[in-house]
């Protein structure tokens, strides 16, 4: 599904990513993990489009996609959640998601209709401005939206930083919801969501993927990562 070979990131002089590997295959549910400036957020946003490396490939499908803009590569089915938890404030629930089916041209009430099989409780909002959610009812908003269309990926930078314990929860069983039905690949700190829910996770240091995990290695818990990050 989508191969990150060797990349090498830079901003201006600096080098951000060195000589970077991750696979992400069809079904799986990836983690990336580490600590703050370790590479994370550059890693996806360079998978996304939004970065370009000045080393190395990245394929989708068998396809080099490394400097495709990110607008294009969510057409061929790669969404990207930004960390920022930016909605559009100023529009209701509805007509968030309703900018969503439009871009992914599908219909307004199907693509609705998804989004509150992920999250019920959403139908609530659905005529209030978005940016009167909370932080964790604008991270469901924009899952749901990057699930609109059916993507064959989801990118997901830190779906629960900065969210109450109940509110994780929520998330975490949309996680689980999602496992499912969509490949994802996303950046976390909640260490007790990533052992739950990962088929691999990848630890970063200093802009390099210095241990892999897979499924098994996780059973005993967030002890092994902990002692890696």
């Amino acid at each position: 599904m989508i191969e990150i070979r060797d990349i090498d990131v830079a901003y201006g002089g600096a080098q951000v990513l060195h000589g970077v590997n991750v696979t992400l295959n069809q079904g799986e549910m990836v983690f990336i993990v580490g600590r703050n400036g370790a590479g994370k957020t550059t890693l996806l946003k360079t998978a996304a489009g939004l970065l370009e490396p000045s080393d190395g490939k990245i394929t989708f499908n068998g396809a080099e996609i490394q400097g495709t803009p990110a607008e294009k590569l969510a057409l061929r089915g790669i969404r990207f959640v930004a960390q920022e938890k930016r909605v559009f404030s100023s529009l209701t629930v509805r007509s968030n998601i309703e900018l969503a089916a439009y871009a992914a041209g599908v219909d307004v009430n199907k693509a609705i209709e998804k989004v509150l099989s992920l999250y019920p409780k959403l139908d609530e909002f659905m005529d209030r401005k978005a940016g009167s959610l909370s932080g964790g009812q604008r991270e469901i908003l924009l899952i749901g939206r990057g699930i609109v269309g059916d993507p064959a990926v989801l990118l997901i930078d830190e779906p629960t930083e900065g969210l109450a314990p109940v509110v994780i929860n929520d998330i975490f069983r949309i996680l689980s919801y999602m496992k499912e039905k969509v490949s994802s690949l996303i950046v976390e700190q909640n260490l007790s969501v990533v052992c739950k829910l990962a088929d691999r996770v990848y630890v970063m240091k200093e802009g390099k993927v210095t241990h892999t995990f897979t499924r098994s290695d996780l059973v005993g818990g967030t002890k092994e990562l902990e002692r890696h990050l």
